[in-house]
């Protein structure tokens, strides 16, 4: 599953994700502009600097991560927002 470690200074988080998903949540980070790296021990280390780009990388991750079924509840619960 999903575990992030926080570097407080510089606004770094490094995921913990299945290597299976690890390169296309990369690839899609990267198309976002959103700085990240792919680490040799598996995870992948993403720049945070603002919330808006943590909405984007939260919503990346769920996009490849989470169950149709996750995703349609999400999709659900925007509408009625």
């Amino acid at each position: 599953m999903l575990q992030s470690r926080n570097f407080q200074t510089t606004g770094e988080h490094i995921l913990q994700i299945p290597m299976s998903d690890r390169f296309s949540i990369y690839h899609r980070l990267q198309e976002l502009m959103i700085p990240c790296w792919c680490l040799s021990d598996g995870s992948l280390r993403v720049q945070v600097n603002s919330c808006l780009t943590a909405i984007l990388v939260r919503s990346t991750v769920l996009q490849f991560m989470a169950s149709r079924q996750e995703l349609i509840d999400w999709l659900e619960r925007c509408w009625q927002l």
